[in-house]
């Protein structure tokens, strides 16, 4: 019998793969399109930082926080306000990337809720990502953020907010371009060791049957 807590956990990582599946194949198309779908998906991710912070899932609060502030800030403050850079191919590989991973995550927490995952997906779910971050993060991410650059500047995106702090938008977004791979680094190594971690149980229990 399925709990309340584990139908929870069910019906949001089933939405969630859902969500990322139709972002993936609006991407095919047109990317832009495609990024009204990952905003709304990414709208409902900021739930598993609190998940996290409660003890609903065994992950690092920070960790989670990291990764849904990063993504929605690149989606509704670079990507959502400035065409220019929006039919560029960095646009196109970072939505690619992160929709395919995230369709192979969520699948994977919605089957090992119901302990019915099948070893083909947990191999999956924690190999995936060693391809696909890198390349959502660097010639995807970055690169657009570094594309948006001149228009930032020349618009003076978002100085009445940035005004206050004595500083502009094109100065914080330079300043995130600097510690983007550290960040994103603690994230990637977090996820390695994860990958020891689960795979090599499931290794340990086929040594062992």
């Amino acid at each position: 019998m399925v709990r309340p807590l584990q139908l929870y956990l069910l019906s949001y990582n089933s939405v969630q793969a859902l969500g990322w599946f139709v972002a993936l194949l609006r991407l095919l198309p047109c990317p832009v399109h495609s990024s009204y779908a990952v905003a709304s998906d990414l709208t409902w991710a900021i739930l598993e930082t609190i998940h996290a912070a409660i003890g609903l899932v065994h992950t690092s609060p920070l960790l989670a926080f990291l990764q849904w502030g990063g993504r929605t800030h690149f989606v509704l403050a670079v990507v959502r306000q400035i065409p220019e850079v929006q039919s560029s191919p960095s646009v196109f590989i970072t939505f690619m990337a992160w929709s395919i991973s995230e369709v192979i995550r969520y699948s994977h927490y919605a089957l090992t809720t119901l302990k019915v995952c099948p070893p083909w997906l947990t191999y999956l779910r924690y190999t995936a990502f060693i391809p696909l971050y890198p390349i959502g993060v660097g010639p995807g991410e970055m690169w657009t953020m570094y594309q948006a650059l001149p228009f930032v500047k020349e618009r003076k995106l978002y100085s009445g907010f940035f005004g206050k702090f004595s500083m502009s938008y094109h100065s914080f977004l330079v300043a995130v371009l600097a510690v983007y791979p550290f960040l994103w680094m603690k994230l990637y190594l977090h996820v390695f060791k994860q990958r020891r971690s689960k795979l090599g149980k499931t290794g340990g229990a086929k040594k062992r049957a």
